[in-house]
């Protein structure tokens, strides 16, 4: 177990850069977005998306390039590279799709919505989208890269817009809904979440498709 874990410590970060990105400009496109999303896994709240289009040139001392997966980042650290992503992007757009879209339509297919309506709100069209996940999006054209917001620039950036957004988002709900404590868990699946759903049963933001919030109603 040790020395499974010193493996895990010595292994380096993957870092993403910006090579996906130059493929596709050097084939003649000539705006590519990153899209990606937050809060796939929450029992409550809506799934998030953002868009980012960076410039086609990024110095190498660019404050860009401490972008990292939203994931691997602290609160702190997210707002501050959110803030340069705005200034330093040509374009961002976000999106996202309901509680009521996400039971409707599934996780799955409100996460794309979400996306796609990210890349619909930017004020300057791509024409090319690098996804992150499994699938590509309708249109405009896409390539869906799995784990990219590790491996690729634009969607690290997007996933880190999403996340920022979401959680305001939630903090907000919170104000609506104090006794889950979203502003602390973000609607995901905490022991306090839980038993706060037990306690008091859904609010209008919970997921009624989802399991953990089925099983609640399921008692009612």
């Amino acid at each position: 177990m040790a020395g499974r874990q010193k493996r895990l410590i010595e292994e380096p970060l993957q870092m993403p850069d910006f090579r996906l990105e130059q493929k596709f400009l050097k084939m003649g496109f000539e705006l590519i977005a990153g899209v990606d999303e937050a809060g796939r896994g929450p029992l409550a709240g809506p799934v998030v998306a953002g868009a980012v289009i960076l410039p086609k040139r990024i110095h190498h001392r660019s404050q860009l390039w401490r972008v990292r997966d939203s994931k691997l980042l602290s609160e702190k650290e997210r707002k501050e590279l959110y803030e340069i992503i705005l200034d330093k992007a040509i374009c961002v757009g976000v999106g996202e799709a309901s509680p009521e879209e996400i039971d409707e339509l599934n996780i799955f297919n409100a996460s794309l919505l979400a996306m796609e309506r990210a890349v619909e709100a930017m004020s300057i069209k791509p024409d090319f989208c690098l996804v992150d996940g499994i699938a590509p999006l309708n249109s405009p054209p896409s390539l869906a890269v799995k784990k990219g917001d590790r491996l690729c620039l634009s969607i690290a950036c997007a996933s880190i817009v999403a996340k920022v957004l979401r959680d305001e988002k939630m903090k907000e709900y919170h104000e609506l809904y104090p006794q889950y404590n979203f502003a602390r868990n973000k609607g995901y699946a905490t022991r306090e979440h839980k038993k706060a759903l037990l306690e008091y049963g859904p609010c209008p933001i919970h997921r009624r498709s989802f399991l953990a919030v089925r099983a609640v109603l399921e008692k009612c």
